[in-house]
């Protein structure tokens, strides 16, 4: 079985960020069969970022090495990513994240940044080895009551780049 894992930079715990990540994760995994690991909220490891080692955060870097699926969430801090999601991913190496297919997520105050995750967070994911098939996911937060339609719409247009679910009889057998 598959594994899709959610990793949320936002440095406000059960911000908003992470809501639609586990929205789009619920939609990802229902289109790859893939099971849902439980959400990292990276807030809640920050203290534990910068000490080396650090076995909970060894732990959820190679969680992520291991999925075959991740969503990488961040709210836009400046046209980029936060520092906390930086910080993380820092902890890899090149390559390290070869075999994981990732999809970079930003939530965005306004449409000027929407480019934002295509050319800061998509590159570094894929530096780091992982495949980004689809375009990222710029998230306008001020549409968040309209989430699920917006989320419909990239999954029906970018979705189709992932590798949808085997058929009910091809599990069964």
């Amino acid at each position: 079985m598959s594994t899709l894992s959610v990793i949320v930079g936002n440095p406000k715990p059960h911000s908003r960020t992470r809501q639609l990540a586990e929205a789009l994760a619920s939609r990802i995994a229902a289109r790859t069969g893939a099971d849902t690991l439980p959400t990292v909220d990276l807030i809640d490891h920050a203290t534990d970022l910068f000490a080396w080692p650090a076995a909970r955060v060894d732990a959820i870097s190679a969680q992520l090495r291991a999925s075959d699926y991740a969503i990488i969430a961040t709210p836009t801090y400046k046209a980029s990513y936060t520092g906390l999601l930086k910080a993380f991913l820092d902890r890899y190496p090149a390559n390290a994240l070869r075999g994981v297919t990732a999809v970079p997520v930003f939530t965005t105050a306004s449409d000027e940044h929407a480019l934002a995750v295509e050319f800061t967070l998509r590159p570094l994911l894929v530096e780091l080895g992982a495949s980004v098939p689809t375009r990222g996911l710029a998230f306008p937060t001020p549409h968040f009551d309209r989430r699920d339609v917006i989320l419909d719409a990239w999954l029906e247009s970018d979705g189709r780049w992932l590798p949808s679910a085997p058929a009910r009889s091809e599990v069964d057998a």
